[in-house]
């Protein structure tokens, strides 16, 4: 099972906090692949968090099989985020977390961007209900008398490590970083005495 978080950033003009809808029927779209044989799904999948295969606590909210190699993955979606996207980060192209998933036989290759997004002007209009399929969005605000636009959205993935895994890298740099002081401590010593004894 591979971990994944979802991040996006977009270039906004005279817009801020741009994210998902709140409702709980926002459905997210991806491209996604096998993760046995690699075959790239032909259809657009998509994963609504709201809903899962069956009333199991840890029921997936996805489980699709391979029509080339039949093998069967899952997508679980692990924690529903939805981060906004400031006018600040999309200044400097920060991405922001949208949602994270657990993938057990299925990678996702590419998010796909569609309706239901919001966000509002500078000058405090707000805009509901935001498609984005066409990966762009123009549209003029009255209320600042300015035009407002999305335009060249990204969105990227992140493996995410485990806990257990996290916790062996930090003690492997701890290590690393106590050897590394231990071993300039004795080349100062041996520079001051000749000897590289304490």
């Amino acid at each position: 099972m591979v971990k994944y978080r979802v991040l996006f950033t977009a270039d906004l003009q005279n817009l801020t906090d741009l994210k998902p809808s709140s409702d709980p029927t926002f459905t997210y779209y991806f491209k996604m692949k096998c993760g046995n044989c690699g075959e790239l799904a032909k259809k657009v999948i998509s994963v609504l968090p709201s809903e899962k295969v069956d009333d199991s606590r840890n029921a997936p909210n996805l489980v699709m099989k391979c029509k080339f190699c039949e093998r069967v993955g899952s997508v679980t979606v692990t924690c529903d985020i939805r981060e906004p996207l400031t006018e600040a980060r999309s200044e400097f192209r920060n991405s922001v977390p949208l949602i994270q998933l657990d993938c057990k036989g299925l990678d996702p290759v590419e998010f796909v961007f569609g309706n239901g997004w919001k966000a509002k002007s500078i000058a405090g209009t707000k805009f509901e209900d935001i498609d984005l399929s066409d990966g762009e969005f123009d549209e003029y605000d009255e209320k600042g008398e300015c035009p407002v636009s999305i335009s060249n959205l990204c969105a990227t993935f992140e493996v995410m490590m485990s806990e257990m895994r996290e916790k062996r890298l930090a003690w492997d740099r701890s290590m690393l970083e106590h050897q590394q002081k231990w071993s300039a401590l004795l080349k100062a010593r041996k520079k001051e005495t000749g000897s590289s004894f304490p």
